[in-house]
């Protein structure tokens, strides 16, 4: 199965990371933003640059991504369709190991965290996938302009015996019960 290609794809061969560690300064380009817009399906990224540094655990076994990215996006409300710019500002910690491959390999990798580690593919940690990544984890899923509250429809009604129909989504299937009784 062939890795579809990343829009931010800055790879790093683990085997120039020294005992030391190894720091990067990276920023997406112009082509980058666009594409990135495009995955995320979001009107714009209008910026997006990390400081990292990747260090190797357990005598090179496995590596550690550890960095922070700034980011500036525009999404649309969703009650509105304004465009809204946001300011996004992440740290975020990653382990990778090189998998096993195939059945019989084994990969003996402690760690700390929940999740198990991302793959070192064909010898490269992405380390700009892996802040792609936790840039569309940051994102708001359903933004809404800061002055913009939910007004229901006429009908929605509460359900506090105002006279109104009770709302969400049975609330039709209520109805006919009732007007076929």
């Amino acid at each position: 199965m062939t890795q579809p290609e990343a829009e931010f794809s800055r790879p790093v061969a683990v085997a120039k990371i020294s005992a030391r560690g190894r720091e990067l300064k990276i920023a997406a380009t112009a082509d980058e933003l666009s594409a990135l817009a495009k995955r995320y399906d979001i009107p714009e990224v209008r910026r997006l640059t990390a400081r990292l540094h990747l260090s190797a655990l357990d005598g090179g076994k496995a590596w550690r991504l550890d960095g922070t990215f700034d980011a500036e996006v525009v999404q649309q409300c969703v009650v509105t369709l304004k465009p809204l710019q946001t300011e996004v500002t992440e740290h975020f910690e990653r382990i990778y190991a090189i998998m096993p491959d195939d059945e019989t390999g084994a990969v003996d990798v402690i760690y700390d965290q929940d999740d198990p580690p991302d793959p070192v593919i064909d010898g490269f940690i992405d380390a700009g996938e892996a802040v792609a990544e936790e840039l569309a984890l940051a994102l708001v899923p359903f933004p809404r302009a800061p002055e913009t509250e939910f007004q229901p429809s006429p009908g929605d009604g509460d359900g506090d015996g105002g006279g109104a129909a009770p709302a969400g989504p049975f609330a039709v299937l209520a109805r006919l019960r009732e007007n076929n009784g």
